[in-house]
């Protein structure tokens, strides 16, 4: 947990960190449905390009970036492999009874693993970008229509809200008690994976205990400061609009355009 790069915030005074959360949502959006609609290697790379910028422009360290690569490692190297080894084409250069390399194998493999690469390293910009408390007011400003129909907007808004905060406390207090088991002698390392997953337990435990324990806590520190939920709140920053909002949209408007015509007349990769 201590490599999970989602929900944790960056603080730093950029151009992308003054966005309104209701622009960096929409965009996400809009960032996710270019990257599915990208054809070919040209519609990933204009997705790559756009990525990049954004990180320059929030100024987020380039090994904080890598960290939310690191902590999806295993899913890309297992999708990697199974479609290298199984997915069928026309030319192949190895085979060996049911397993066969094809041309066509290893270029969708790694437009798959570009694909997820560039999924996970734009949420997590989202998050290292927009503290919680703004992430939560652009969510609930985004959904307001649904309280039309009786749907709790604001209750949504802050179990994701207190969700993302929760993120880096339970991975120092994962931390905390992994440091204390070994103390204690405990060995996480050595041994078969039977042997591994039952020394998980010792730290599961404990973490679950804890985490139920701060739940409360926050229940009765709500409940001492007379807590009511969305009934006649007011809100101390409001969301506005400006030109660095505009920027963005023209921005994510741009690239889906883009997309889609390289898509329509360059094809797919294989």
């Amino acid at each position: 947990m201590k490599e999970v790069a989602f929900g944790q915030y960056y603080p730093v005074d950029s151009f992308i960190h003054k966005v309104d959360p209701r622009l960096k949502l929409l965009f996400l959006i809009a960032y996710i449905v270019a990257i599915f609609l990208a054809k070919n290697f040209y519609g990933l790379a204009a997705c790559a390009g756009v990525l990049l910028a954004i990180v320059l422009f929030s100024r987020v360290p380039l090994g904080k970036v890598l960290r939310a690569v690191r902590g999806v490692t295993f899913l890309v190297l297992f999708t990697a492999v199974i479609n290298v080894f199984f997915y069928r084409g026309d030319t192949v250069l190895w085979g060996w009874k049911f397993l066969q390399i094809t041309r066509e194998g290893l270029i969708f493999s790694a437009f798959l693993v570009l694909r997820i690469l560039l999924l996970v390293v734009c949420s997590s910009m989202l998050t290292y970008t927009t503290t919680p408390v703004a992430l939560t007011d652009g969510i609930e400003s985004l959904l307001t229509p649904l309280k039309w129909v009786r749907f709790p907007v604001h209750v949504l808004a802050l179990v994701m809200s207190i969700a993302l905060r929760f993120i880096p406390i339970l991975s120092d207090e994962t931390e905390r008690i992994k440091n204390a088991q070994k103390a204690r002698g405990a060995d996480f390392e050595s041994g078969g994976l039977v042997k591994k997953v039952r020394a998980v337990v010792p730290i599961l435990i404990p973490l679950l205990l804890s985490a139920f324990r701060r739940a409360d806590e926050l229940g009765d520190a709500m409940d001492a400061r007379c807590y009511m939920g969305d009934k006649h709140r007011t809100k101390y920053k409001k969301l506005r609009f400006t030109w660095r909002d505009a920027i963005v949209f023209f921005v994510g408007g741009a690239l889906i355009a883009g997309v889609v015509v390289l898509r329509v007349y360059l094809g797919a990769p294989v």
